[in-house]
C-alpha cells in the first residue's frame, strides 16, 4: 500500500531586519529601530549562514523581515549609512543582491517581507523560487492597530500582485489573535477567489497564535488555539480549498503527528541550521526523529524545494532560479536524492 507523503523543505532562516511598520500586539521579533536589539544584517552575516546551509544541505534561503522599515526615519539615521556603503538605497535592494548570493551559494530564494509593492515585487520574482504574505485574517482585529500593513485589503492586493507575476506563493491564516470562526471562513474563501485566478498558491500555513516572553502587547484578545480548533480549521481548510494548495502546519508550533490525520499534507520549512526567529521559543523537531516517526505511522516524509512539485513541472518560478531548481529537483519536482 503506498504511504501518503508528507512533504518539507530543509531551509535556513535569514531575518535581514527586524526593524518593521507595523506594531502587532502578539509580535516577539519586531524592534523599533533605535531599540538597542535592532538589527540589519551585514553581508557578511548573511554569507555566514548562507554557508552553513549549503554545507548542510538545505535548499531553501528563506529571507523573512519587518515590513517597510524605512517607513521609520529611526531606521535611515541607524542603517542608512549602512546600506549605501554597500551600494543599495533601500532594505529591497538590498535584499534582491543578498537573493543573488543564496543562488551562488547552490540555495533557492523565498522571500517573505510583508506587504510589496508591485514594483518591488517584480524586482523580486526573478530572484525566487517562490515567495510569500500570510494574509492572516480578513478580520480588522484590535491586535492588528497601528499596523498599516495589516490592513486585509493591502495583503490581499499583494497576494493578487504576486498572482499577476504567475510566482508560486505560499500564504496562511493565523488564529487566537482575536479573529472568529467565520473569520477564518472568510478568508479561506478569499484565498480560493485569488487561486482560482492566478492559479498561483502553492500552500497555506495555518498557524496556531504562540505566546512568547518578546510578545509586544499582552493586553488584546489573543488565545493560544487548541487543538480542536487547529482540527476544526484544517477541517474547513481542506473543505474549502481546492486539493492543489497544500495544507501546512508548523512543527515546532503544535505536534504535527496530531493534526496530519485530518488533512495536512505539508510542514513547511524545517531548519537543521537556524532558529525559527519568529517563534524563537519553538525549537524545530529534528528532521530524522520526524522522518522516523512519519514512517513508523505509515506516512513518506518527503523532501521538496521551495517551490512545489506541481510548479516545477509547469517550470513555473523565478527566471533565475531556473538554472538551480534543475539541478536540484527529481523528474516529479521534488528534491532529487
Amino acid at each position: 500500500m503506498k504511504r501518503r507523503p508528507i512533504t518539507y523543505s530543509k531551509n535556513i532562516f535569514i531575518p535581514v531586519t527586524n526593524v518593521c511598520r507595523n506594531k502587532c500586539a502578539y509580535c516577539g521579533f519586531r524592534r523599533p529601530a533605535e531599540h538597542k536589539d535592532a538589527f540589519l544584517m551585514t553581508e557578511d552575516e548573511v554569507i555566514s549562514i548562507l554557508k552553513r546551509g549549503a554545507e548542510a544541505g538545505c535548499t531553501e534561503a528563506m529571507f523573512a523581515f519587518g515590513e517597510s522599515p524605512q517607513d521609520n526615519p529611526e531606521f535611515e539615521k541607524r542603517f542608512g549609512k549602512q546600506l549605501k556603503e554597500a551600494g543599495f538605497e533601500n532594505t529591497i535592494e538590498y535584499t534582491a543582491h543578498l537573493c543573488r548570493l543564496a543562488l551562488d551559494c547552490g540555495l533557492l530564494p523565498h522571500v517573505n517581507g510583508g506587504v510589496l509593492s508591485f514594483d518591488e515585487l517584480q524586482m523580486l520574482a526573478p530572484l525566487n523560487a517562490s515567495m510569500g504574505l500570510m494574509l492572516e485574517t480578513t478580520a480588522n482585529v484590535p491586535a492588528h492597530k497601528d499596523c498599516p500593513g495589516k490592513v486585509p485589503a493591502a495583503r490581499l492586493e499583494m497576494i493578487e500582485n504576486a498572482g499577476q507575476l504567475g510566482m508560486p506563493f505560499t500564504t496562511g491564516i493565523l488564529i487566537g489573535i482575536g479573529e472568529t470562526r467565520n473569520d477564518w471562513i472568510q478568508s479561506l474563501l478569499e484565498i480560493q477567489k485569488l487561486h482560482d485566478k492566478y492559479g498561483h498558491i502553492q500552500e497555506i500555513i495555518l498557524q496556531n497564535y504562540t505566546p512568547n516572553s518578546g510578545q509586544a502587547n499582552p493586553i488584546f484578545d489573543l488565545r493560544p488555539p487548541s487543538k480542536e480548533d487547529m482540527v476544526d480549521l484544517i477541517v474547513l481548510t481542506k473543505n474549502t480549498l481546492t486539493p492543489d494548495i497544500s495544507i501546512q502546519v508548523a512543527p515546532n508550533l503544535m505536534s504535527p503527528l496530531e493534526l496530519i490525520q485530518y488533512g495536512v499534507t505539508d510542514l513547511g520549512g524545517i531548519s537543521p541550521v537556524t532558529i525559527d526567529y519568529i517563534n524563537p521559543e519553538s525549537a524545530w523537531p529534528e528532521i530524522e526523529g520526524l522522518t522516523n516517526l512519519l514512517n513508523s505511522k505509515g506516512y513518506e516524509f518527503k523532501e521538496r524545494l521551495p517551490v512545489h512539485p506541481q510548479f516545477v513541472k509547469k517550470g513555473r518560478y523565478g527566471s533565475e532560479t531556473k538554472e538551480l531548481i534543475e539541478k536540484l529537483a527529481d523528474a516529479d519536482g521534488y528534491r532529487k536524492i
